[in-house]
């Protein structure tokens, strides 16, 4: 079972993304940072396309659209379910930099039942 937030996780997150139903419009690039973990600072991009996950995989993209930053406790707390990503937004928990617009498309989205069962999808073959 892949670890939060390695490579292989990575990979199983791209995997499950990509079989969602396309949302027309969505196309983007986003940089997610999340720190104070094992690995101290771990840095990754997950490309999407029309709402699909095309591509996560550790890098820096500095032409990303959207950047989120989540300490490693929130990053966990909204894996397992436990942190809604926009109460992480509203709270200061998870801090954003970028196109504000997209943010505002992809909040909701994280409220339905597609990204609760991909969520859960992921969770059930992630190891905290």
């Amino acid at each position: 079972m892949p670890a939060f937030l390695s490579p292989e996780w990575l990979d199983e997150l791209a995997r499950l993304g990509s079989e969602h139903a396309p949302l027309p419009g969505i196309t983007a690039t986003v940089q997610v940072v999340v720190g104070g973990g094992p690995e101290k600072d771990v840095k990754f991009v997950v490309v999407l396309d029309d709402g699909k996950i095309d591509a996560a995989e550790r890098r820096v993209d500095a032409a990303a659209e959207l950047t989120l930053t989540f300490d490693y406790a929130n990053a966990v707390a909204v894996q397992e379910g436990e942190l809604d990503p926009s109460v992480a937004f509203m709270q200061g928990r998870m801090k954003t930099a970028g196109d504000t617009g997209l943010l505002l498309q992809l909040l909701p989205l994280t409220r339905t039942p597609a990204f609760r069962t991909f969520r859960e999808k992921l969770a059930a073959v992630t190891e905290l």
